[in-house]
């Protein structure tokens, strides 16, 4: 399915069925690869018990063949740092961008993650297994009424389109189907 040394991007509304299709995808890739393992970059912070429980109940979905690394900002970094034999897996995109922009360093930590996606994929050396992110298409709804709201909208739209410029895939989730972009 996946190949090594690829990015892909799997886009989708919440509960749409992304977060299921990229871990199917990325523990298919390490059946198939006969691989050392999976790394899930997690982005997500648990501010309230609502979103306490939804991180555990990702956590649960995983099991031992998943090293967890949790990084609410310094996604380039994580990247970076793991395993360079496991498939990478970033949950989620626009988590990281709310947290981003809350800390003000958004367009610092952007220009990161395109650089090493860049670096990824000039140097093959440099991440030899498939990175897949998902992240929540926003983009399809309304015009938000509030600046930050809109800001934040236009921001991942800007991004996504970043990303699938520089993908080898990009799929969208609907009602838990894949629907293949690119």
């Amino acid at each position: 399915m996946y190949s090594n040394s690829e990015v892909h991007l799997i886009l989708g509304g919440a509960r749409s069925g992304k977060s299921r299709l990229a871990q199917q995808r990325a523990e298919h890739w390490l059946q198939s690869n006969n691989a050392s393992g999976l790394t899930y970059v997690a982005t997500a912070t648990a501010g309230d018990e609502e979103m306490r429980s939804r991180i555990a109940q990702h956590q649960s979905e995983r099991d031992q063949r998943w090293q967890t690394i949790e990084e609410p900002i310094a996604l380039a970094e994580a990247l970076i740092a793991a395993p360079h034999t496991h498939c990478i897996l970033v949950d989620c995109l626009t988590l990281w961008l709310s947290n981003c922009i809350h800390q003000g360093v958004w367009e610092r930590e952007r220009n990161a993650l395109l650089q090493c996606i860049e670096l990824k994929r000039s140097n093959p050396n440099n991440g030899a297994t498939p990175w897949i992110f998902v992240s929540n298409e926003v983009g399809s709804g309304i015009v938000p009424l509030g600046q930050l709201s809109r800001e934040f909208v236009d921001a991942a739209g800007w991004l996504h389109q970043a990303l699938a410029e520089r993908a080898d895939s990009v799929t969208l989730a609907i009602a838990g189907l894949p629907l293949t972009v690119k």
